[in-house]
Order: C-alpha cells, then sequence, then structure tokens
C-alpha cells in the first residue's frame, strides 16, 4: 500500500471518504459511543482484563460523560483474579486450569467482591519488575510451575504457606493491592471507589451467548477452560443474539465482545483490508441457505439476513454450533464493540477497540462483519437495560 493510500485510509475514521480503490473497504462511521484510549496488553494473556476495564469505562461515561479521563487499573483485577484462579486449581487437583487467560466476568466478580481501583495506585506501568507494559515471559511460568507443583502433589496434607508464596510472587510483579487509595482529592477504598465514585452496579451486567446444546432462553455454563469461575451465559437464537448486539450498540451502549481471532478473515498483518475482519465466501458454503437446509435442520430467522452478508457466508446457527463442536471456533480474543460503520457499498460493520497498543491505520481500532461476529463470537457481556424488553421478558430478566 503506497504512502497516499495509507494516509486515506487512516483519516476514513474522521471523514467520508469518496474515492478510493474498488477493492479497498472505505468506511464511513453511522454512530459511536464513547470509548477510553487505546492500551496495550504487550507480551500478556490478559486481554479480557482490558477488554472488561474498557467496557466498564465505557459505562461510566455513559452515565457521566464528564468523567473521561476514567482509566481503570488491570494490574488489580489481574492481581485478584489469579489469586482466585490459583486457590480453584489446587482446590479441584489440577482439574480447573489456570493460565494468564480470563474471562469478563472476572472483572464483574472483582468489580463485585473486591473493587475496582483507578490506574496510578498500583506501581504499573512501571512494574517492580522494570517493564513499562505488562510482560509476563519471566514472571509466569514459574508460578504457573509452583501451583501445578501443588495441585498435583501426593501430599496428604498441604502446607497453606503455598498461598503466600503466590501471593508474593504476585506481588513483586504488579505491587500489592491497595486497601485504601485517595483519587480526585477523595479518600476510597476498592469497594467504595465501585459504588460511590464509577456508580456502577455488577447486577446490570450479564453474558450472552448462542448455541444449540443447550436449551434457548436457559442459563448455561459456557465450556470453555478460561470460564473457570463456571460464570453462567443465556442462551439465544442468533438472530435475536445478533439483534442485542445492534440494538444496544444503536441505543448507545458498548459490549465486551469474546471471539474467535485465528480466522484468515481476521485481517491483522497482510492485504489491502488490513484491520478488518470478514467471512470470506467459498464454494464449500454453496449449499448453505439453499437445500442443504433440509438435512442440516436450518430454520427460519436462523441465519443472519442476506444483505449483511453481501460477499460473505451466510452464517447459519447450525454453521455456529459446528464451529464451537470441531474447536475450529475457539475462546482467542477479548475486545470491546462500541459502534457501527458502513463501507462504500452501504453494508454495515461493527467498530471494536482493540489492546495491542495503537496498532494498524485505525490506530488500535477495527472494523468487523456482522457475519463474522455472528460465526465467531464466543459470549458478550452487556448491560441488561441494552436487551430489547421482549428478549428480556423471554429471558426472566
Amino acid at each position: 500500500m503506497n504512502k497516499f493510500l495509507l494516509m486515506a485510509v487512516a483519516a476514513v475514521c474522521a471523514l467520508p471518504t469518496m474515492a478510493q480503490k474498488a477493492d479497498s473497504l472505505v468506511f464511513t462511521t453511522v454512530l459511536e459511543n464513547p470509548v477510553t484510549s487505546i492500551k496495550n496488553q504487550n507480551n500478556s494473556g490478559t486481554c479480557w482484563s482490558y477488554s472488561a476495564l474498557a467496557f466498564l469505562e465505557s459505562e461510566v461515561l455513559k452515565k457521566d460523560p464528564s468523567k473521561k479521563d476514567i482509566d481503570l487499573c488491570e494490574s488489580f483485577l489481574v492481581s485478584k483474579t489469579y489469586t482466585d484462579r490459583a486457590d480453584r486449581n489446587v482446590r479441584t487437583h489440577g482439574d480447573a486450569s489456570f493460565s494468564q487467560g480470563g474471562s469478563f466476568y472476572d472483572a464483574i466478580f472483582c468489580m463485585e467482591r473486591y473493587g475496582l481501583i483507578p490506574e496510578g495506585i498500583m506501581p504499573y506501568p512501571i512494574t517492580p519488575y522494570g517493564d513499562s507494559l505488562f510482560n509476563f515471559t519471566n514472571f509466569f511460568p514459574p508460578m504457573e510451575a509452583y501451583i501445578k507443583a501443588i495441585s498435583g502433589s501426593n501430599a496428604k496434607k498441604l502446607n497453606p504457606m503455598w498461598k503466600k508464596d503466590v501471593q508474593g510472587m504476585i506481588d513483586n510483579y504488579f505491587g500489592e493491592c491497595p486497601k485504601e487509595f485517595e483519587y480526585k482529592g477523595k479518600k476510597y477504598t476498592p469497594q467504595s471507589f465501585v459504588k460511590d465514585y464509577l456508580k456502577l452496579d455488577p447486577n446490570d451486567y450479564v453474558s450472552l451467548t448462542s448455541y444449540t446444546h443447550h436449551p434457548f432462553y436457559t442459563q448455561f455454563v459456557l465450556e470453555i477452560q478460561d470460564n473457570w469461575r463456571w460464570a453462567t451465559s443465556y442462551n439465544l437464537p442468533l438472530d435475536e443474539f445478533m439483534r442485542v448486539m445492534d440494538e444496544g450498540v444503536k441505543n448507545g451502549y458498548t459490549f465486551a465482545w469474546g471471539a474467535d481471532v485465528s480466522e484468515d478473515g481476521f485481517s491483522r498483518r497482510t492485504g489491502k483490508n488490513k484491520c478488518v475482519a470478514t467471512v470470506p465466501d467459498t464454494k464449500a458454503t454453496a449449499g448453505v441457505g439453499s437445500d442443504q437446509s433440509r438435512w442440516t435442520g436450518e430454520k427460519a430467522g436462523a441465519k443472519i439476513a442476506q444483505a449483511d452478508a453481501a460477499g460473505e457466508k451466510v452464517i447459519t446457527q447450525e454453521m455456529r454450533q459446528e464451529g464451537y463442536d470441531n474447536w475450529t471456533t475457539t475462546d482467542d480474543h477479548g475486545m470491546q464493540i462500541y459502534g457501527i460503520a458502513k463501507d462504500q457499498n452501504g453494508k454495515e460493520y461493527f467498530m471494536m477497540k482493540n489492546s495491542w497498543g495503537e496498532y494498524g491505520p485505525y490506530k488500535g481500532f477495527w472494523y468487523v462483519s456482522k457475519p463474522y461476529v455472528a460465526y465467531k463470537t464466543m459470549n458478550i457481556v452487556i448491560n441488561k437495560n441494552a436487551i430489547p424488553k421482549d428478549i428480556r421478558k423471554k429471558l426472566g430478566i
């Protein structure tokens, strides 16, 4: 891509662009809800904390736009989560996984149980190790090995000091979590900061998904390793799942988006449309939506609109389920969806905030097609008030 074209692509977030090569996508913003600045998880598996806190920061902005400088502390959330996850791993003799990853529910649980704090109270971004960004290369493997040794031990009685050892490893990297701190001239505890400054209610947030191996309009524990707290998600048919996301954004809400980003259509490095996610159409899907439906059990309303999928696969409920069942849809990455844009052909995309720093032509932001979202979303966490009333009624919330 030449220098002139790069400049043109970089400008489309701010100004509609009419002239561009036919094979390059040009985006015009339809609407965007407030988000905070781009962050960089760097060399760590903590996308879940960055995306969940980005979502909660937008929730704060929705309540009070004057708090535009809100920046919540990932170190606090990660510290509390790893301590709890180590405990769960040992209690289950290693059956509950211990890894760098996590779920959006970890942030909701932390907010409810421990509270949250603003950035700058703990040592990050200059950690005691001297890292200016998260770098778990030396920090995480020794802790992981230690916990594995404890959970796999044949000892008849565990020495309770193991918890202090793990806490020491965590504190040595992130610094100790404060019990009290001062912010903008007032003293808070992490719990009072959530209640009195952020004014967030953990009970406002729900997880939604869409799979057929559990009944629709019920809750189930999403079977992924990083859902180690065994949090439940409400199960919706695909068309209603997409409707929640679309109407939620159009009504001023953002949501935390967990998805598979390992697909070729998630273009991060090469090609004209870098930092765009699509589901390219192929001959392999030629029968989808026609006579094939007689054998796969496809039902009316169980696929996204053809207009949304122009030039892409038409995603059905069955395709979603197959991807989940055969591990071609994987629990890869947590992000935030905050807006809607159109390309030069009038097709809508969700606007996504990532946590890889100011990467790519859109400086850390991405455009994700509706077919990609329909196909590769694992789950979302959203304010329950963003859910259309008729769907909330079906879910009993």
